[in-house]
């Protein structure tokens, strides 16, 4: 049994020593360096905490480069997204993510009408603050979300979360649009509500919050574009999110897009994210369809080494 520990141990310090983040196995709360998804599928089935929503482990962020309603989506070639769309759909991916900001809704209702609705899972988020859409006005979360239905030619969205939270008191100074948000939820309007944070301060209040069902975390073993350029810092309310059964959906993975040209370092996160054991799903920001295929191949061989 100690040699089996002994073994064990050894193991997650090479796996930890090829991240270059060694220092977070001297805690094992920290990093577990194993999966506990139940196959090296990077399309199997996950639950997003205690929300009651289930999708794939890896799903597609639509808001690559966005801000004020445009995107790398939204300004290539219209047939060109809504087919990397479907791309992603006829791999396996059920998991799609937007926001206000990015200008992406028309392009994700054209894709879906070639989809079973009742099997993917749409995800958007309302903006707030000052900046980040083209009108001055932010009217309340019944209003946005009932646009964004219409935008997206659904009756219903599973996700809807706050978007780009940084203050440390957010779940006060939003209160009213989270009592909407509620509302909605309970007339089945959305499936669930949360937040996205771009603050370790944010981040801490939502771990705190009984009202937030999923939260989108900045996460990699580089501290790129991410709440604290510690990872272990990170990590650390990361596993609080989780712990109080928040579903946690991890973005930025390949440092919004700064890694992407290293292979190394794209294979290293994504076995560093998925041996966390508190991170539920993925999203990845694709641009065209060989990525989708490529992520699909990596996150396999990074489960199949954690599970290993």
């Amino acid at each position: 049994m100690e040699e089996k520990k002994i073994n064990m141990h050894r193991r997650n310090f090479v796996r930890a020593l090829s991240l270059g983040t060694a220092h977070l196995l001297f805690s094992n709360s920290l990093y577990a360096g194993q999966s506990r998804y139940a196959s090296s599928n990077p399309i199997q089935k996950v639950k997003l905490g205690k929300s009651g929503l289930e999708t794939t482990l890896l799903g597609i962020g639509t808001g690559v480069h966005a801000g004020n309603r445009t995107s790398f989506l939204t300004r290539q070639d219209k047939n060109k997204s809504i087919d990397l769309l479907y791309h992603a759909y006829d791999k396996g991916i059920r998991f799609f993510d937007c926001a206000d900001s990015y200008g992406t809704h028309g392009l994700v209702a054209e894709a879906i009408k070639k989809m079973d609705r009742s099997d993917i899972a749409l995800s958007s988020k309302i903006w707030v603050r000052g900046g980040g859409i083209p009108e001055p006005e932010r009217p309340d979360a019944d209003i946005v979300v009932d646009r964004f239905r219409k935008e997206l030619n659904t009756d219903y969205i599973d996700l809807v979360q706050i978007h780009c939270m940084v203050e440390e008191n957010w779940t006060e100074t939003q209160k009213k649009q989270m009592d909407i948000l509620e509302n909605l939820k309970a007339k089945g309007i959305i499936r669930a509500h949360g937040v996205s944070v771009h603050s370790i301060d944010a981040m801490e209040d939502a771990a705190n919050s009984p009202w937030v069902d999923v939260i989108h975390v900045r996460i990699n073993p580089y501290g790129i574009a991410m709440d604290k350029p510690e990872p272990e810092q990170v990590v650390k309310v990361i596993n609080k999110l989780h712990k109080s059964g928040k579903g946690v959906i991890g973005m930025k993975l390949v440092g919004n897009g700064e890694l992407r040209d290293q292979s190394e370092k794209i294979d290293h996160a994504l076995r560093f994210v998925l041996g966390l054991e508190s991170v539920d799903m993925m999203i990845i920001g694709f641009e065209e369809n060989a990525q989708i295929d490529n992520y699909l191949a990596r996150t396999e061989t990074a489960l199949t080494e954690l599970r290993g």
